[in-house]
Formats: structure tokens, sequence, C-alpha cells
């Protein structure tokens, strides 16, 4: 009877935000919005918008892990391993959430390329699946595309689609919803980012979110920002030093408190200077 009261609790917990759970962390603004951005991304960007990708100058690695809610059952974590080439940039993502008795995960294989200064696109394929012991273990593969318009030289915009075929689990037959979203990005300056989106889940209401970052100095820089659908809010301090950052980021839900999270980023070439190594 525990062990069902927990898969129910887990369940529960890891879907009440936007989309399937493992696609919107408490924390996914904070991980996301840097897409929107010519100066103040990350390898995380193209997890959000796969035209990110297309920016990227060096190899670059992240891990991400969210402890939503101070919950191990309800926990996240995420990878993401970007590569330039000549023939546009190719990213690897995974993502598993949950624990022993009920956890999701995605495999995802993601490529952009720029068309010229103005648009960059980006596609991503997923392997998607879920799986409670000793019930059901089932999968799907699933598309994604992103598309960025560098409007000006500070404002740039894009869209964002996630599995617009209406892919189905194999085994259970139920269908996944598909997510929309559009945002924008206004880079105040070199060091400071605005940036929001909108997100439509089908049978969900429209979410916003919003957030800023500021780069305080070279190797400093602060993110604060908020999600509408659940009224969460979160922030986050990043620290750069050699080859790495390091970010320390947390979130909160007015029922169901605090979800902090640790951001670990690896570039491998150049010295990391500021947070926005990424393109440099």
């Amino acid at each position: 009877m525990k062990r069902i009261l927990l898969i129910h609790l887990a369940i529960f917990l890891l879907n009440i935000t936007d989309g399937q759970s493992h696609r919107q962390p408490i924390s996914a603004i904070y991980l996301g919005l840097g897409a929107y951005s010519m100066h103040q991304g990350d390898v995380f960007s193209f997890v959000n918008n796969q035209a990110a990708l297309a920016q990227i100058k060096n190899a670059t690695a992240g891990v991400y892990g969210e402890n939503r809610f101070m919950m191990a059952a309800t926990s996240m974590y995420s990878a993401a391993v970007a590569i330039p080439s000549n023939r546009g940039n190719f990213g690897i993502n995974l993502v598993y959430a949950g624990f022993k008795n009920f956890n999701e995960y995605q495999m995802g294989l993601a490529y952009a390329r720029s068309l010229g200064s103005a648009v960059d696109i980006g596609v991503q394929f997923n392997y998607y699946g879920y799986r409670i012991p000793s019930y059901i273990n089932t999968s799907t593969l699933t598309v994604e595309f992103g598309t960025l318009f560098h409007l000006t030289d500070q404002l740039n915009a894009g869209f964002h689609i996630y599995n617009p075929i209406g892919a189905k689990m194999l085994k259970s037959n139920e269908q996944l919803a598909a997510v929309y979203k559009m945002g924008f990005g206004y880079d105040v300056s070199k060091l400071f980012l605005i940036a929001a989106e909108l997100v439509k889940e089908e049978n969900s209401f429209v979410n916003l979110n919003a957030g800023i970052q500021y780069q305080m100095v070279k190797q400093l820089f602060v993110r604060i920002g908020m999600s509408s659908a659940s009224a969460s809010s979160y922030g986050g301090v990043g620290i750069c030093w050699n080859n790495m950052r390091l970010d320390i980021s947390g979130s909160y839900h007015p029922q169901l408190g605090w979800s902090p999270g640790l951001l670990v980023i690896f570039n491998g070439t150049n010295k990391i200077i500021s947070p926005s190594f990424f393109s440099k």
C-alpha cells in the first residue's frame, strides 16, 4: 500500500507543471530563456528551443539536477552536450525524472544550423518513455522543432513546437500532448537580458514564463523569474572559473514549497571568461 501511495504521489507531483514532467522542471525557465539571447545562452538553451544550438561555437556539456519540492521521489536530472561542426551543430539531451517505483526518461538527438545571419532552425528527435515496475514499461518516439529570428542586434524572437504529430505510447496507447511556445529576448546590453515566452499545451491554459539575467562582474551573474501557470518564482547565481560554470538555483511553489537545483557546465576548448562563454 505504501508503494502504491508513493507512485500516485510521484505521478501527481511530476505532472502538476506544464507539459510532460521531464520537459518542464520547476526551474525550466531558469535553464531555457537564454535561448532568446545572443549573449546570455548556454548549452541548455537548445533544450528549450533547438534553434539555439546553431549559435554554439565551442563543444560544451552540462548536467543539471533538481530536487523537486525537497522530495527524492520527484527529483529530475538532465544532461546536455553540444558539438559544433561545419555542416551544422549537433546536440544530445538526456533526462530522467522520478524514482525506482515510477520514472520518466527521454533521450534526444538535436540538429541545428543558421540560415544566414537572421534565422536559425533546429530539430530534435526523442525517445521518451515511463516505467512502473510490475505494471508497465512503455515508450514512444517524438519530434520537436524550433526557430529563432535575430530581428536586431538586441532583439530576438522564436517559436517552438513539441510533439506536433500527436505521438502515442506503444503499450498504453496514451497520446502525448502537443506543446507550443512563442518567446522573445531583449539584450539591453551584453550584460543584461530580459526574456519571456508563452507556452500553450493542449487542454491547458496559456502559461507565461519570464525572467531576467544580469552579469554583475566578469565571472558572476544572477537570474530571477516566474512562471504564471504554477505561480512559481525562481532565482539563481552562476559562478565561472577555468573551463567550468557552477549555478546554484532554487524555485518556490506557494503550496508545495522549495525546489533547489544545481547546474554544472564544462567548456571543452576555451577558458571561460564570462557566464555567456558558450558563444565566444
